[in-house]
């Protein structure tokens, strides 16, 4: 908080700081007991008719009455991770665009509109990394009529929590009546850790073939091209699997490799051989192969909700460095 002479605290945050990152002190509760006050930070989004709106780095909206406040200012962007690799929200964003690529992509500036027959949001939503060349309104209208053409709900992904990150397009989202549903993790580790950790690979079978019975474990019934067209594209793409019983493998993952990034996804563990190791061993099996090919850093992304895997990628060093969410046109 920012504070000055006499001890006294002050707020410097105007109107004019939207869209910079600020740290706030406000009145929640005032009583005979006293006052009771909350901190928030985050990025101001929004200071209109005397309320603030303030995202947070997981996506979560603080609503601000003007008049509550007691101290505020200008706080630099969220500082970077002091171990691991260094890493800008545009390079991440891209790089995970490239692990997982849709069937379909047209550009709206400098936002891509993709499409996979519904196979994921990651696959079926829009990329907006800048400007789409015209105002966002009228973007949005676009993206709503090049879903309808495809059958396909309209999402924007957006993320929070980096420097450079969305923040504000989220609060115009909101505006517009467009609705948060999924929000998800994107982690970040050093590679060479994950691939001399002491774990039995000797039953990992890696291939660059998309199998049949790896389809089996990952999408059960679903024989459609497109599963294939958006799982085997990728800079340099690898899948995993440990033998099962009926046909199925008991573990999977794919990893794909793209300079000195290793992506890691579809880590599966079939419900009754959890426990036992076997996603760590996908998982660093697949670490030796991307540091074969000169990869030393490690990304995946992760459901806020999925508390297991979070604990096990915790274990594992990776850290959140920012967050994702899926924004859904829905007709009022």
């Amino acid at each position: 908080m920012e504070i000055i002479g006499g001890g006294r605290l002050e707020v410097r945050v105007t109107g004019a700081d939207v869209g910079k990152r600020v740290s706030v002190r406000y009145v929640t509760d005032s009583g005979t007991r006293g006052e009771k006050y909350t901190d928030a930070v985050g990025v101001l989004t929004s200071w209109d008719s005397g309320v603030l709106l303030i995202t947070r780095k997981s996506g979560e909206t603080v609503r601000i009455d003007e008049v509550s406040l007691v101290a505020g200012k200008v706080v630099p962007p969220a500082p970077a991770r002091r171990k691991g690799p260094a890493a800008t929200f545009a390079e991440l964003a891209r790089a995970t665009a490239r692990a997982w690529q849709p069937s379909e992509s047209e550009a709206l500036g400098e936002w891509t509109l993709r499409a996979a027959d519904g196979l994921t949001r990651r696959a079926n939503s829009v990329l907006p990394l800048g400007d789409p060349g015209m105002p966002v309104p009228d973007a949005l209208d676009r993206v709503r009529e090049w879903y309808a053409a495809r059958g396909l709900p309209p999402f924007v992904q957006v993320a929070t929590g980096a420097e450079g990150t969305q923040e504000l397009l989220g609060a115009a989202l909101d505006r517009y009546g467009w609705k948060r549903e999924v929000s998800a993790e994107v982690r970040i580790a050093a590679l060479a850790p994950i691939g001399d950790a002491d774990a039995d690979v000797s039953a990992v079978r890696l291939t660059r073939t998309l199998e049949e019975p790896w389809l089996r474990c990952y999408r059960p019934g679903d024989s459609r091209p497109v599963v294939r067209t958006v799982l085997g594209a990728g800079p340099s793409v690898w899948f995993a699997s440990v033998a099962g019983t009926g046909g199925v493998p008991a573990a999977i993952g794919r990893c794909v490799v793209d300079g000195r990034w290793a992506g890691f996804m579809a880590i599966e563990v079939a419900p009754d051989r959890r426990r036992q190791g076997l996603a760590s061993a996908v998982m660093t099996a697949l670490a030796r192969q991307a540091l074969d090919e000169g990869a030393s850093a490690a990304w995946l992304q992760v459901e806020e909700e999925n508390h297991g895997a979070q604990a096990l990628y915790d274990g594992m060093g990776f850290a959140v460095h920012h967050h994702y969410h899926h924004y859904r046109w829905t007709e009022s």
